[in-house]
């Protein structure tokens, strides 16, 4: 796949996320522009959650910490799944009960103004932090394997992605972001199912012969229970994977904002046991995928990218997609 091949996709992405901005944007009430006027139904909210929670950030690292950390990322999605319980039947009926718009409001009325403004202020921080985390490594991977050879600064790559995405959110609210996220969960999931196909097709698989094989049980253990001082041990990964989402959905204006445009709390709820049963299941098919991507390179001796002179894991399905011979699909 050439630069010119995936500049074509992105633009004809953007155009299409335009699209859906001009038509979810035309109500400029405060209503539809913060919830959406309550009326988002349960199971799109759900399933656009699922790209929102992994991003472009998960599709590119999760499979590149297999080599290193194995199946262990699993312990830490089982913790994501109490997690979820906790937010879907401890703070959404919070949330509902007191129709807040923010749910930070909740902290002016128990603890007053000042408190109010801290979460805030500390949601506005860790949202661009985060944002910024994400945006640099998807920028890094458009520099590396198609501006660098136009000798396009990287300061520019970043600025042009930033306008492309403040200019199909400026208009369109929350609805908006809903309608997106759910493009954004569907072309990805279809994106890592075509990864696998194509990827075993080359290596002269089908599926069940990979799930099968040796060389991914060498990359397939999930539960780590030898050494508790070990940063991947069970029982710290799956307390840590429970808080994270604790912290960084139910704490989390962006994440929450979603669920408060279901019609209701049942609905919300609905919502967000389904997509915590499903995320499971997408986790683990980024870590086959990432299994496979080993395998893949191991076979064909393709080494790992480099970046600032040491290996980059993050950068070797990139690699692997567009310098490895699988073609332009």
């Amino acid at each position: 796949m050439t630069a010119s091949h995936i500049l074509l996709l992105i633009g004809g992405y953007f155009f299409l996320l335009l699209l859906i901005s001009y038509f979810t944007g035309k109500n400029d009430s405060n209503a539809d522009f913060f919830k959406a006027g309550k009326q988002s139904p349960w199971y799109l909210v759900a399933f656009g959650m699922i790209g929102a929670s992994l991003s472009g950030v998960t599709f590119i690292s999760v499979p590149g910490w297999v080599e290193s950390s194995q199946f262990s990322y699993m312990q830490v999605v089982f913790g994501y799944l109490v997690g979820y319980f906790v937010v879907s039947f401890i703070l959404m009926p919070i949330y509902y009960r007191l129709n807040v718009t923010s749910i930070y409001e909740y902290l002016k009325e128990r603890f007053g103004i000042v408190s109010y403004k801290i979460g805030a202020l500390s949601f506005f921080v860790s949202r661009v932090l985060g944002a910024s985390f994400r945006l640099f490594l998807v920028a890094i991977v458009l520099q590396q394997f198609v501006f660098d050879a136009w000798n396009v600064p990287f300061e520019l790559t970043v600025v042009l992605s930033i306008l492309l995405i403040w200019i199909y959110t400026f208009r369109g609210g929350i609805k908006t972001i809903v309608w997106t996220d759910t493009l954004q969960t569907l072309f990805m999931l279809i994106s890592v199912g075509l990864s696998i196909y194509f990827i075993n097709s080359k290596l002269g698989w089908s599926f069940s012969e990979f799930i099968a094989s040796e060389e991914l049980k060498e990359y397939s253990k999930v539960l780590f229970t030898d050494d508790f001082y070990a940063k991947n041990h069970f029982i710290k990964s799956f307390i840590g994977g429970m808080f994270i989402t604790i912290c960084m959905t139910g704490l989390d204006q962006d994440m929450m904002q979603k669920n408060l445009t279901c019609k209701n709390l049942k609905d919300a709820q609905k919502n967000m046991v389904s997509f915590s049963l499903i995320l499971i299941v997408v986790n683990f098919v980024f870590l086959l995928l990432g299994a496979l991507l080993f395998i893949y390179a191991s076979k064909f001796d393709i080494a790992t990218p480099l970046m600032d002179g040491e290996p980059k894991s993050d950068l070797l399905f990139p690699e692997i997609a567009l310098n490895s011979g699988l073609g332009v699909t």
